[in-house]
């Protein structure tokens, strides 16, 4: 089966950076782009259950015009997300990218991911959903739930799309960052950007022995690559150092047992993904 970069839309501010991003690495990676929008049963039936607060005799009236309200609602949002889907492709197209197709299914979004897992190279979300757009500083409610579910690379996008031009690789020296890092050096998501590898903690021997033979494998892989150790705890000098160097995209690892990894399944995970200034490639 062909892998396939799957652009999850909905209709939040983030939809068009998603797309943009999606687009971006259907590009490097040669694949197809899918873009897919989930409608929930609420979005279809929104009509609050009034049959308690009325009359016998205007209650199957009512309730008849409820439902009909109800039927509308869902052709409603079924042809606003055949919208958005035919907004999306253009944008691809747009863009010089013309391998589009257009997914609209019903059901759970997380458990529609799960569904699409075969096929899927990369899953590309924004921060946020409509239902929390507003919610700054914040995650989206799906977000950590799809992390957990979904083992496949995910692409969390901030609202506007910026090119990523340099790459930060959060590493930690573990057999799972190793995994992370191989990952990254084989794959041409990122090929031909300089990274800069970073690790939280002391500055000493053995990490830095650690981090020189990460960095051999990235530049044998023809990557530019810039190491640094940083002081402090990762979720604020990871940030920090992201920051100060204007990374466009933070990569790590979502599962595992040492502190950079477990902020990621944990209380952290929020805070880390809540209060990134960049778009974060999260490996499985």
């Amino acid at each position: 089966m062909t892998k396939k970069v799957i652009a999850c839309i909905d209709s939040s501010p983030y939809a068009e950076a998603v797309c943009d991003y999606a687009t971006w690495a259907a590009k490097r990676l040669n694949v197809t782009m899918s873009v897919l929008h989930v409608l929930s049963k609420a979005q279809q039936q929104d009509t609050s259950d009034l049959s308690g607060s009325i009359g016998l005799g205007a209650q199957e009236a009512l309730m008849e015009k409820l439902a009909q309200l109800d039927a509308e609602r869902g052709k409603l949002a079924l042809e606003r997300g055949r919208i958005m889907l035919d907004a999306a492709r253009a944008r691809a197209a747009a863009a010089g990218f013309e391998l589009v197709e257009e997914r609209l299914r019903h059901g759970d979004f997380v458990e529609t991911a799960v569904e699409l897992e075969e096929e899927t190279r990369l899953l590309v979300m924004g921060k946020r959903g409509a239902s929390s757009a507003d919610a700054h500083g914040r995650l989206g409610l799906q977000v950590e739930p799809l992390i957990r579910n979904v083992h496949k690379p995910v692409l969390l996008t901030q609202q506007k799309y910026k090119e990523p031009q340099q790459v930060m690789l959060a590493y930690d020296g573990s057999a799972t960052a190793l995994k992370g890092l191989e990952m990254l050096a084989g794959s041409p998501l990122v090929k031909g950007l300089p990274v800069h590898l970073v690790m939280a903690g002391a500055d000493v021997d053995a990490t830095r022995i650690q981090m020189e033979q990460a960095a051999i494998i990235l530049r044998k892989a023809g990557f530019s690559t810039t190491i640094a150790i940083v002081a402090g705890e990762p979720e604020t000098v990871l940030h920090q150092y992201q920051q100060q160097h204007d990374i466009d995209l933070m990569v790590m690892g979502a599962y595992g047992h040492s502190r950079i990894r477990q902020f990621i399944v944990g209380s952290t995970t929020t805070a880390m993904l809540s209060h990134a200034k960049c778009s974060l490639l999260i490996l499985r």
